[in-house]
């Protein structure tokens, strides 16, 4: 049987990058060894991760929220496995939206695992995502690299993290293989982890391991797990001080914006550009399937 051709595209929220691959319908079958491929740097694409646009009412993950929200991010870690959210991802998917005509400027809805996100196009470029609420489990663990341990809060962004307060982003070491954390219980599915440092009031830096993608250039629900941890830390928290927390992330990708509300939700703005479109080889696809 010959492989149907497929479309992608690529783009990059803070660099943060992504293949997109449209699928309104759903009928690409895409298991974790060809995303795998398709998001290596040497033999594939090349991306953090892959956005399979599909229509919420066609993928059954996402039929319940069909409802809210016209299209599901199905969203895939570089080595194929399946993840709630990806913030980042968000934003160049709403991009991709808005340039194949889906979607204009102003406000829409997306679906993903993690739940229905709303989402602002403004036109300035800057992408807003309503990234809904923190929660704080109170287990933690206690993360080690070259000899040095730090405590890490525990937030969930939708997806797990871990965010722990270093003296110096070097100290977070290569970042390609998950920094060893205790107990891992804490985590039975694995957890991105952000290594942070002050630059001033409301002013932080972070690097981060992503769960199945190693280190990369940005992490949009990271970058929101460690606004949340910083203001708790700074005493801070929306919901006690009756105002808004408002941080600057700069990543090594770029720089977003996080603020809190004192209902607990978290608004996230940053860049979406999308960089090249193109066509899979359908022969070099039959190999990775066959």
């Amino acid at each position: 049987m010959t492989t149907p051709q497929i479309s992608f595209l690529k783009g990059h929220g803070t660099e943060n990058d992504f293949v997109i691959v449209p699928d309104p319908d759903n009928t690409l079958d895409l298991p974790a060894p060809v995303v795998a491929r398709l998001c290596d740097r040497r033999a594939g694409i090349g991306g953090d991760g892959l956005l399979h646009v599909v229509r919420s009412e066609a993928h059954p993950e996402a039929r319940g929220m069909a409802g809210e929200a016209e299209w599901f991010m199905d969203y895939r870690n570089a080595d194929g496995s399946v993840a709630e959210m990806c913030g980042n991802g968000v934003r160049v998917f709403a991009r991709y939206l808005q340039r194949a005509g889906h979607v204009a400027e102003g406000d829409l809805a997306v679906a993903t695992r993690g739940g229905v996100k709303r989402v602002h196009l403004a036109k300035d470029g800057a992408v807003t995502v309503s990234m809904g609420r923190a929660e704080l489990p109170e287990e933690g663990v206690t993360v080690t690299v070259d000899g040095r341990s730090w405590p890490a809060r525990n937030v969930n962004m939708g997806n797990p993290h871990a965010v722990a307060f270093v003296e110096d982003l070097a100290h977070a070491g290569e970042l390609r293989s998950v920094p060893p954390f205790s107990p891992p219980a804490v985590y039975p599915d694995g957890v991105n982890i952000e290594f942070v440092v002050d630059r001033g009031p409301g002013h932080v830096a972070m690097r981060v391991h992503e769960r199945g993608s190693g280190e990369t250039r940005s992490c949009g629900t990271g970058a929101c797990a460690v606004a949340v941890a910083a203001a708790r830390r700074d005493g801070a928290d929306p919901a006690l001080t009756g105002a808004p927390a408002t941080y600057t992330v700069d990543l090594p990708g770029g720089t977003l914006v996080i603020t809190e509300y004192p209902d607990g939700g978290i608004d996230m703005t940053g860049p979406a550009v999308i960089v090249a479109e193109g066509v899979i080889d359908p022969t070099w696809l039959e190999t990775m399937i066959g």
